[in-house]
């Protein structure tokens, strides 16, 4: 039973209140003035007042301390910690840990008190104490008292002596506390003994955020970056594991078969990155030479499905140590995976933690979209042993210098190591299609934005800072070219090495290299082009209108938003694009690099811009080659049939592969605002009858999942399920169906696109695919030990797996969650998972909800929003989801608190799914009730009702439209 305790309302500060008033008040006042004329649908207003409502529903009150801001003190700073903790794990009732740690500070201003980070533990104060150990004039010193302030977790001491500049004073505070059920800081995690049925315990960090006080007292923000020696203290039976080696094992003083083991001291690092675990585990060394030490860690009815990661890791590692030019700092690295994780994986230095479906493979159960996806989640990590640990941000306002790069090198990581999979591709695109569609809402946010309280921290954590992070970086990477690039790189690496950094250090940096390579005019810098995409919210849309007798093209530019109620006047906006393009007769894809610019004011403003020395009205142009940069492209409706005619009838594999998916994109997307003609964007991707490559399938298939989720709630679903019909069978009849044929496949991307049509085909019953399915799902019945034995085609196993659920009975649903339940592999849980909530029958659907969120069942808190989702997107379970939510909202905050972030995903395919008036004041009214359960799902809250906002226009204005136009083609 999930354990939850609201702090009480004295220990809230005032200035909280005022915080969160000014911050509502300054959107309100925005929202009101720049675009109230201009919106004129009660729903908006009612938007509107719900962002306000939820802001003045936080509570305030006073608290002890008299230290307000939410940053800590300049006045000291630690030199050293020395943490020394023991756990107990013994005993399952008293799951517990108990240390003292000991930091060495440096006093940089005279004060009379040390400020520092302390959470949820319990301090015996008496124990406290304060010795200065450097400087002059040595004297007796001690702690006086202390105080709280609960809403930032500052721990206050106050000492006896004034603290004077140049000394350094040593400060050692005894702790304790339960090892938690949250999934943060130091936290308990258990998995089933394959042999006995007996649960093992084991205890895991996760601090990222904001977590490393709740595990000890610290100076928990990214700039205190000090050394740590770390000691362990724990049942001899056990392992220990920290980011160091281990330096000396010797017996507990007075506990009998408890030993203590000291680590070598770190290097200097943020406390988010500090980690450290007791379990029973065992591990995998890698066997690469010049690698340093190299460890893959798993529950030992696990361990043989570390041999993927235990090769992949190194292999990247070594790539990134030429990458950058720095080799790896630490002596040794381990990588384990954790039964029960919130992040996907966590980077910390020398020892990353993981979530069990992001490290372990298995030949017979992982699918290949699960295993690159477990590629880049190592690639992720291991990248942030540069971009993160050894050069951290200075304050999460940047925090996407760590998790953008972080993505972006990633993928080049992979497709170093694996470029059969053309990875950088699929990755780029995909980054590309979720910004396209987040970025587009005006509740989204800046890349780098301010922080001021630990819930906007985790807020950050999102496509934003990932995929708009990387996305921009790529863009970059493509302007400045490969030297440039790389050497402006390494220049703030080895310039912030063990340091903090802001955006603007790593923009000097570049700047410089693109000056010295000459890939950037001396008039140019890259603080003015960057400042415009990581300062500012959103992607613009270049509107390119040719005059062909002139031969040249008027470019303008301006925000793209799905919100079709603001006007264009108020949209406003500037980026500095590059500009790349190619013309039917070049038709030269490979060159990225900008021929022009689009350049903005010293106020701001978008500059006029002209390209001349195009061709006539016999060819097309093509902006933005290879998609290189995040802004879509509206053309006029000649050079638009121009390019409909190449696709549909001509030579149209010589438009390089991530175009044709970016005008497929491009064109739906300026149709569901309206600023193109429905009938023009299903001509053009009428074309996909003719294509056979993955990314411009991707591209259409994600753009009408968006409009069947609103289109099969009305009557005209019966044509676009005919349309959707005729599109997918000759793909699907040329892929052979669901026959198991992908060992003949030399391409890696033809297995995802014909899992992606297999998918398709079954849910609009296309050819043989419903039947096939089902005679897969009966073979599989049969076999006389189904959790070994599995005819069902490894990579088809979702798309099989739901069809038979949708279509089966209930002893088909017991049967597949009998498999669930039996199940070693993480990858192929997640699949099983998805699949259930795949079921037609009302019943079935919420008895599987009421399982979800059932301590007592086989589901874990980290995989409940999976099970949720798929219920959730199922056009059955969309009003059963959505009805669960609402009435058990208090239970739901409760159940994912303190991790509500993770609460605030299962109003994706919500939001995704409401598309009347009604339906939409139904939900906003809820939200206005029931506030209080919402806290710190503002973000998500703003973006989802703006979601369904866009689906109440978007129905309203171009469902007919749409229909005509999908009639007339079939």
């Amino acid at each position: 039973m999930f354990e939850y305790a609201t702090p009480p309302p004295s220990t809230l500060l005032r200035v909280r209140l005022h915080r969160d008033l000014e911050s509502f008040s300054m959107l309100e006042n925005y929202i009101y003035g720049l675009h109230l004329k201009t919106i004129r649908s009660s729903a908006m207003k009612w938007f509107l007042l719900f962002v306000v409502a939820l802001g003045l529903g936080l509570a305030a009150a006073s608290t002890s301390s008299s230290y307000n801001f939410y940053r800590l003190p300049s006045a000291v700073r630690p030199q050293e910690y020395h943490l020394q903790i023991l756990t107990h794990l013994d005993n399952p009732e008293e799951l517990r840990f108990a240390g003292t740690v000991k930091i060495l500070v440096e006093v940089l201003q005279n004060t009379n008190n040390i400020t520092l980070h302390s959470k949820n533990l319990t301090i015996d104060e008496s124990q406290i104490t304060l010795r200065q150990i450097r400087g002059d004039e040595k004297k007796d010193n001690c702690v006086s008292s202390t105080e709280l302030n609960s809403a930032h977790d500052f721990y206050v001491l106050n000492t006896c002596q004034e603290l004077l500049a140049g000394n350094v004073y040593e400060l050692s505070l005894p702790f304790a506390a339960d090892l938690n059920k949250q999934l943060e800081g130091y936290y308990r995690s258990s998995y089933k003994d394959s042999e006995t049925s007996k649960t093992r315990w084991l205890s895991i960090t996760q601090f990222e955020p904001a977590s490393a006080r709740a595990a000890f007292p610290c100076f928990d923000e990214p700039g205190y970056k000090a050394p740590f020696v770390v000691t362990l203290g724990f049942n001899k039976r056990y392992t220990g594991l920290s980011n160091m080696p281990v330096k000396e094992t010797k017996p507990h003083e007075s506990l009998a078969d408890y030993i203590w083991v000291e680590f070598e001291k770190s290097v200097p690092m943020s406390t988010y990155l500090v980690a450290y675990s007791v379990n029973d585990f065992t591990n995998k060394p890698s066997t690469l030479p010049n690698s340093p030490l190299f460890r893959t860690w798993a529950r030992p009815n696990a361990i043989d499905q570390c041999d993927y990661a235990a090769e992949f890791g190194p292999k990247v590692l070594q790539y990134y140590e030429q990458f950058f030019g720095i080799k790896f700092p630490l002596p040794k690295i381990d990588q384990i995976a954790i039964p029960d994780f919130s992040a996907g994986a966590m980077e910390n230095w020398g020892l990353v933690t993981y979530r069990e479906i992001a490290l372990l493979f298995s030949p017979n159960h992982t699918s290949l979209a699960d295993k690159q996806r477990l590629a880049n989640v190592v690639a992720h990590e291991l990248a942030h042993q540069w971009f993160g640990n050894l050069v951290t941000m200075k304050w999460w306002t940047d925090l996407w210098l760590n998790e953008g790069f972080a993505t972006y090198i990633a993928s080049l990581g992979v497709e170093n190591i694996n470029p059969e999979w053309r990875s950088l591709e699929q990755d780029s695109l995909s980054n590309l299609l979720a910004i396209f569609r987040k970025d587009a809402l005006e509740s989204s946010h800046p890349i780098s934005r301010p922080i001021e309280m630990v819930s906007e921290i985790s807020e950050s954590f999102d496509q934003i800072s990932y995929q708009k992070g990387s996305s921009v970086l790529r863009m970059m990477h493509m302007f400045l070219g490969e030297e440039s690039f790389r050497a402006g790189l390494q220049s703030y690496l080895q310039m912030y090495s063990y340091k903090n950094a802001e955006q603007d250090n790593l923009w000097e940096s570049l700047t410089q290299a693109a000056h010295k390579f000459s890939a950037l005019p001396k008039s140019y810098d890259i603080k003015s082009i960057m400042d415009s995409w990581t300062l500012q919210t959103g992607y613009p849309v270049i509107n390119v209108t040719r005059d062909y007798a002139g031969k040249s093209a008027k470019l303008s530019q301006e925000r793209y938003l799905l919100n079709t109620q603001i006007s264009r006047a108020h949209r406003g906006g500037c980026w500095w694009v590059p500009l790349s393009y190619t013309t039917q007769g070049e038709q030269d894809f490979n060159n990225t690099a900008p021929k022009a610019w689009m350049e903005c004011g010293k106020t701001g403003e978008s500059l006029p811009k002209t390209i001349q020395d195009l061709p006539g009205n016999d060819q097309w142009v093509i902006f933005n080659t290879q998609l290189s940069t995040l802004y879509k492209v509206n053309y006029d409706s000649h050079n638009w049939k121009l390019l409909i005619g190449t696709l549909t009838e001509g030579d149209f594999e010589r438009i390089h592969v991530i175009n044709r998916a970016q005008l497929i994109d491009d064109a739906l997307y300026l149709a569901w605002t309206g600023e193109q003609d429905y009938e023009i964007a299903m001509r053009l991707i009428g074309y996909l009858q003719r294509e056979r490559e993955y990314l411009p399938w991707k591209s259409a298939l994600e753009n009408l999942r968006r409009v069947s989720r609103i289109v099969r709630q009305t009557p005209e679903f019966e044509f676009f399920k005919r349309y959707m019909k005729k599109l997918v069978t000759p793909i699907y009849m040329d892929l052979n169906g669901l026959n198991d044929t992908f060992s003949g496949i030399q391409q890696q991307d033809q297995i995802l696109l014909k899992t992606m049509i297999a998918n398709w085909a079954c849910q609009y019953q296309v050819g043989d695919c419903v039947p096939q399915a089902l005679q897969y799902y009966r073979n599989w019945r049969s076999e006389a030990q189904p959790d070994e034995t599995n005819p069902v085609p490894l990579n088809l196993r979702g798309t099989i797996y739901c069809t038979s659920i949708r279509h089966g009975s209930d002893s088909d649903w017991e049967f597949l969650w009998a498999r669930y339940k039996n199940s070693n592999v993480a990858a192929e849980k997640r699949t099983i998972l998805t699949a259930l909530g795949c079921s037609r029958e009302v019943w079935i659907l919420q008895r599987y909800l009421e399982m979800t969120y059932d301590p007592n069942q086989a589901i874990r808190k980290q995989d409940s929003m999976w099970a949720f989702q798929a219920i959730a997107f199922n056009e059955v379970g969309s009003l059963l989801a959505k009805k669960y939510f609402m009435d058990n909202v208090n239970f739901l905050y409760k159940f994912y608190y303190p991790l509500t972030k993770d609460m605030g995903r299962l109003l994706t395919p919500i939001s995704e799914q409401v598309i009347t008036q009604s339906d939409f004041n139904d939900f906003r009214n809820f939200v206005l009730m029931s506030r209080d359960s919402l806290k710190g799902l503002e973000q998500a809250i703003q973006q989802s009702l703006e979601t369904m906002l866009t689906n109440v226009q978007w129905k309203n204005r171009n469902l007919h439209q749409m229909s005509r136009s999908i009639q007339s083609l079939l």
